[in-house]
C-alpha cells in the first residue's frame, strides 16, 4: 500500500485527511519526515537539509492560503557531529525568516540513518484557508514559480563534481510560496502544493474537487537549470511535471481574476490549463494537449 491508497483506507475515520494541512481553530499544522535514503542524496549539505525539510512543511502551509508562524524539527543520525547539526538549524532558521516565520527548536535522536520529521504551524487570515476541493468548471489551472528543479538538482548531485553538487545544493533550497498562497487565497477556489509532482497533484485535485483538467503542455513555466539536464523537449516535459519535489503551488482561480492575482504573486503566476467537468463515472479526467496525462509523480511507498 503506498502513500495515496493509505490516505484513502484512512479517510473514512479520518475526514479531514488530504490536504496539505489541517485547520485547529483557525491555526494550520502540518507535519512532514524525510530520510536520507530518499530524500536528500549524497553531497547534500545539512545546511540545505534543514532548509528543505522545514521549508516542505513550511509548504504546506502556504498551499492553505495561511501566515507562516513558527517550524520545529527532529533531527536524528547515528550520531551527533557538532557541526553538522549547527549547519542544519542555521539551514531551519533561514528558511523560516524567508517566509517571516520563526525556527523554535525541536528533539535530538538517535537513528539509523539521518532522518529529520518537521511540523509548522500557520494561521487562517480572513481570507479562509483554501481546500483541493473547490475547483469548479471554467475555472483558470495556474501554477507559480518554475518547475523542474529538483529534478534538475538531482541530475546534478549525481554528477559528483564539486560545481555541480555546489548548484545542486541551492536548487534544493526552494522558497516556501507563502506570500503567493496569501495573495491567491482571497481568489482561489482550490490550491495544493506540488510535492508530487505537477501531474499527480492535477490528478489529487481533480479528484477532490470532482472536476477535470485540461492542460497545455508547452504553457508549463519550466526551470532554467532542467535545460543543462534535458535531452529533449519531452524530457524536458518529463521532469517538469512528473518528478515532484517543486514545491510550487497549484491552484484553480475563476478565470475573470487571474490577471489581477497575477500581479499580486511575487514569484509569478502563470496560467497552465483549465478545469471542466468531470467524467460521468467521477474518475478523474486529466489530458495534456488532448492526451491523458499519467497520473506518474513522486509517491512514499512505490517501491
Amino acid at each position: 500500500m503506498n502513500e495515496r491508497d493509505a490516505l484513502r483506507a484512512l479517510a473514512a475515520d479520518l475526514p479531514h485527511a488530504g490536504d496539505d494541512a489541517a485547520v485547529v481553530d483557525g491555526t494550520v499544522i502540518t507535519t512532514d519526515m524525510l530520510h536520507e535514503r530518499t530524500d536528500f542524496p549524497a553531497g547534500t549539505t545539512r545546511y540545505t537539509a534543514g532548509w528543505r525539510a522545514v521549508g516542505a512543511s513550511l509548504s504546506d502551509v502556504a498551499a492553505m492560503g495561511a501566515t507562516a508562524r513558527a517550524a520545529v524539527a527532529v533531527y536524528a543520525d547515528e550520531a551527533f557531529d557538532r557541526e553538522e547539526l549547527d549547519r542544519f538549524v542555521a539551514g531551519a532558521v533561514d528558511v523560516c525568516e524567508a517566509v517571516d516565520a520563526e525556527y523554535v527548536g525541536g528533539d535530538l535522536d538517535e537513528h539509523v540513518e539521518f532522518t529529520t520529521a518537521t511540523t509548522a504551524i500557520g494561521r487562517v487570515t480572513d481570507a479562509g484557508s483554501v481546500t483541493r476541493s473547490g475547483a469548479r468548471p471554467g475555472d483558470a489551472l495556474c501554477v507559480t514559480g518554475e518547475w523542474g528543479r529538483s529534478a534538475a538538482a538531482l541530475r546534478l548531485f549525481n554528477k559528483g563534481e564539486d560545481a555541480a553538487v555546489e548548484r545542486a545544493n541551492e536548487l534544493f533550497r526552494f522558497t516556501p510560496r507563502v506570500a503567493d498562497g496569501l495573495a491567491l487565497a482571497p481568489s482561489a477556489t482550490a490550491m495544493m502544493d506540488s510535492s508530487d509532482g505537477l501531474a499527480r497533484s492535477c490528478h489529487q485535485l481533480a479528484e477532490a474537487s470532482a472536476v477535470g483538467i485540461e492542460l497545455d503542455r508547452d504553457a508549463v513555466p519550466v526551470h532554467p537549470a532542467v535545460e543543462e539536464v534535458a535531452g529533449d523537449s519531452a524530457e524536458r516535459f518529463e521532469l517538469a511535471a512528473h518528478f515532484g519535489e517543486d514545491f510550487e503551488l497549484v491552484c484553480a482561480v475563476p478565470e475573470s481574476e487571474v490577471d489581477g492575482v497575477e500581479e499580486a504573486c511575487p514569484a509569478g503566476l502563470t496560467r497552465i490549463g483549465t478545469v471542466v467537468e468531470g467524467p460521468e463515472n467521477g474518475a478523474p479526467r486529466v489530458v495534456a494537449d488532448g492526451d491523458p496525462l499519467p497520473d506518474r509523480g513522486y509517491t512514499h511507498g512505490d517501491e
